[in-house]
Order: structure tokens, then sequence, then C-alpha cells
């Protein structure tokens, strides 16, 4: 099935890009949450026609992703959590966590965002990295302490 990309699509392609892809995906996965549309000759004609107002608001678009970049770039997270006596951290820092320090911070990072492989589950200090379009990356450092305990 023949269809073009409305918006990027994670190991798919960019908006505007024409693609063929199965029935089914198409179907059930891609045009009910509107992230494509049937490639009819209309349909392609009318997108070739607003490739130019495309442009300007994808350059405008990735400007301001390139702010928030930088931000989260020059911004670093702590965490303290309780600590067992022999070490072991009880809980995790996952990807919620992460995202509600930024929300702190009046940073908008969506948990899509975040490229944690695994909760964090120890002590230490951390890189992860933020993905806010295909081609805007950002590291932040995260570091996890642990917390004091009061007798």
């Amino acid at each position: 099935m023949k269809i073009i990309l409305k918006q990027d699509v994670e190991n798919l392609g960019r908006a505007g890009d024409v693609k063929v892809v199965r029935r089914g995906y198409a179907r059930n996965y891609l045009l009910p949450r509107n992230m494509a549309e049937l490639a009819t000759p209309g349909a392609l004609k009318a997108w070739q026609n607003s490739a130019e107002r495309r442009a300007k608001r994808v350059a405008a678009e990735n400007a301001a992703l390139q702010e928030v970049a930088k931000r989260i770039a020059e911004t670093s997270l702590a965490f303290a959590r309780k600590v067992s006596e022999d070490g072991t951290m009880y809980g995790s820092v996952a990807k919620s966590d992460i995202v509600k320090k930024f929300a702190e911070k009046n940073i908008e990072v969506t948990k899509d965002n975040v490229r944690l492989p695994a909760t964090i589950k120890a002590i230490g200090n951390y890189e992860v990295e933020i993905v806010l379009k295909q081609d805007i990356k950002a590291t932040v450092k995260i570091a996890v302490s642990a917390l004091s305990q009061a007798a």
C-alpha cells in the first residue's frame, strides 16, 4: 500500500516521504494515528503544492527543538534514593522520574524522548540520551546519590 507520511515515523521515514508499506501496518497503525495518508494522485499533488509552507514550518520547529536540546545539554539532574546498609538501592530512577525533573525545570520532554535502556538501579553518574526528533538529540547528565537518613 502506497502512503504519504504526515510526520516523522521512526524506522520508516520523514514527513512527506512516499513509502510502500504493508496494508495492515498502514490500516491498523499509521492511518488511525493520522501519521500518514493514502498516496492518491490528488494527495500527492496537494503535498507537492504545500511543500514550501511545510519546509518553513519544519525549519521553525527544528530551530525551537535545537534550543530545547541546548537547554537539555546544559542541564544536569540529581536524584536521591534510599540505600540499604550493604549499598543496595531501594527503588530506581525511571523515565517518568526524568520527565518529572525536566518538568520542574520547565523543559518539556516525554517518556518516548528518553532513551533509557533500563531503569537506573545503582548509585552513580549516568549520561542519558534525549531524542527530540530523528536528528535532534541531547545528552543529560544524571547523578544518583544515597539519601541521607536522619535518625
